[in-house]
């Protein structure tokens, strides 16, 4: 007779570490390059890892896993919401939009590269697709209820555009021009 495995991943048992190996990381990255970054640039860059920790947490965890007989009894193509705008849950695809607003805001302090909304676009296209394919995966192999859905792309993808419009349409308020200067690369 087989045998369920049936257990809960929270979050802070990977996202703890990982937001350590982050903080190792960006400051032997500063001192390998040895650029002088100034107290602006590093609360940019911890502040977005912290941001970003924040956002999986919220799109994968915790994850249940149901490995065993009576796991994945619904088909993982099943799972798929592939038909967009008609099967749109206001709610979900609303908070889907919030939660990438603050990725937009951040790019433009990442990369001096990111000058376009067809870039911001294109970066938070890029990320939610990472998303709800890993959701995906996880659904696959360990049994996770998370679905995945084409307005979940929708969402997120809009999220980023506005929030990289915000940023764009506050960097032309003088007084905020300078401080947006200091924070960025």
């Amino acid at each position: 007779m087989e045998k369920s495995i049936i257990f809960t991943i929270q979050s802070w048992y990977v996202l703890g570490p990982i937001f350590l190996l982050g903080l190792i990381w960006l400051i032997g990255r500063a001192k390998r390059q040895g650029k002088n970054r100034n107290l602006g640039q590093y609360i940019v860059l911890i502040s977005f890892e912290i941001y970003l920790l924040s956002v999986i947490h919220l799109v994968f965890f915790p994850i249940d896993v149901n490995i065993g007989i009576y796991a994945n009894q619904t088909p993982w193509y099943k799972t798929i919401n592939f038909i967009p705008i008609l099967t749109i849950d206001a709610k979900t695809f609303l908070l889907n939009v919030i939660m990438l607003i603050p990725f937009g805001i951040y790019l433009p302090f990442l990369s001096k590269t990111v000058d376009s909304v067809k870039k911001a676009a294109k970066l938070g296209f890029m990320l939610s697709l990472s998303f709800e394919l890993l959701q995906l995966l996880i659904r696959v192999t360990l049994g996770n209820g998370r679905s995945t859905d084409v307005n979940d792309l929708l969402a997120n993808t809009a999220g980023a555009v506005i929030g990289f419009l915000i940023f764009k349409r506050l960097f032309k308020i003088t007084s905020l021009k300078r401080f947006f200067q200091w924070l960025q690369r």
